[in-house]
C-alpha cells in the first residue's frame, strides 16, 4: 500500500482556512501534518478537515502560538497519540502517533530562535539549541535497527549550502548559522536518519520551502530557505517512492510563508 504524507507550516489554521482547503482539493495527501496551528484543541476547526475525509486527528494546540496537528483519512487510524513537551517548557511543539502497520510518525515545530544567533544575549536562540540537543538524545536512546519512524515538520534550520539562496550572506542569520547546523547534524545522526526529500533531489540542487513575506515578488526573487523537512529511519528508506516541495501552495491567497512538503512511501 502506497501512502502520501504532507507536512506544512500553515502559520495559523483559522487565518488560512481557504488556503488549506485549496491544498486539500489540489493534492489530497493521505496524512497531513500541520505546524503553527495557533489555536487550542477546543477551538480547532475540525469540520473543514472532516469534510475532506480526514476523520482521524491528533491535536496539540495552544492559544495564539505554536501548535502541531496530524490528520489522516479513514483507512489510516491514528493510535498511541502522544503529546510531548521539551526542555521543561509547556509549548505545543511535538505530537506523535502510530499508523497502521506500526509506522511511528513524529510532527515537530522547532523553536525559531529569535533574531540574534547568540546564546548569551538571546534566550530564544539558546532554547532552540537546547531543544535540538534534548530531542537528539531522546531518539538516540530509542534507536533500534527495526524502527520505522517518520520525522517531519518545520525544523527551522536550513542545513545545506543549497538549502538557502545565499550561503555566505546567511551564515550569520538564524536558521543557517554553523552552530545550528551542527546541532541539526547531531540530531540527524541520532538515528541515522535519511532525508526523504534529498533522497530524490540531489544536494547540489537549490531547494527551498520558505520565502519571506517581505519579498514583493517572492517567486521571482526566490530568496528562500529549506526549513521544512521529512526524515525517515533506515528501515523505511527502501520504501520511499517520491518527494517534492509543493511550491504552488506558496502562491495561494492568503498565503503561508511556507510550502508543503510531500513524500510517498510503501507501508508494507
Amino acid at each position: 500500500m502506497k501512502i502520501s504524507i504532507a507536512t506544512w507550516n500553515v502559520n495559523s489554521v483559522r487565518a488560512h482556512l481557504s488556503t488549506i482547503e485549496q491544498f486539500l482539493a489540489d493534492r489530497q495527501p493521505d496524512v497531513l501534518c500541520l505546524q503553527e496551528i495557533k489555536v487550542t484543541n477546543e477551538l480547532f476547526p475540525l469540520e473543514l478537515f472532516e469534510a475532506h475525509g480526514y476523520v482521524h486527528h491528533a491535536l496539540h494546540g495552544q492559544k495564539a502560538y505554536h501548535g502541531v496537528a496530524i490528520f489522516s483519512k479513514a483507512a489510516l487510524p491514528l493510535a498511541k497519540v502522544t503529546r510531548k513537551h521539551w526542555c521543561d517548557i509547556e509549548q505545543a511543539r511535538h505530537v506523535y502517533c502510530t499508523l497502521p502497520g506500526g509506522m511511528e510518525l513524529h510532527n515537530f515545530y522547532v523553536p525559531a530562535g529569535g533574531d540574534k544567533p547568540d546564546v548569551e544575549a538571546n534566550e530564544k536562540f539558546r532554547h532552540k539549541l537546547d531543544f535540538m540537543t534534548e530531542v537528539a538524545a531522546w531518539f538516540k536512546r530509542r534507536k533500534r535497527k527495526k524502527n520505522r519512524f517518520v520525522l517531519l515538520g518545520d525544523l527551522n534550520v536550513a542545513p545545506l549550502e543549497t538549502d538557502v539562496w545565499n550561503h555566505k550572506q546567511l551564515l550569520r542569520v538564524v536558521s543557517h548559522t554553523p552552530i545550528e547546523v551542527e546541532h541539526m547534524d547531531a540530531w540527524y545522526a541520532s538515528h541515522d536518519w535519511v532525508d526523504a526529500v534529498r533522497h530524490f533531489i540531489p544536494e547540489e540542487e537549490k531547494l527551498y520551502s520558505w520565502w519571506s513575506y517581505r519579498a514583493r515578488d517572492w517567486s521571482s526573487a526566490d530568496k528562500g530557505r529549506r526549513l521544512d523537512h521529512i526524515w525517515v529511519t533506515p528501515a523505511l528508506a527502501p520504501k520511499l517512492r517520491g518527494a517534492e516541495v509543493f511550491r504552488p501552495a506558496r502562491g495561494y491567497e492568503p498565503a503561508s510563508d511556507h510550502a508543503p512538503i510531500i513524500v510517498e512511501l510503501e507501508t508494507e
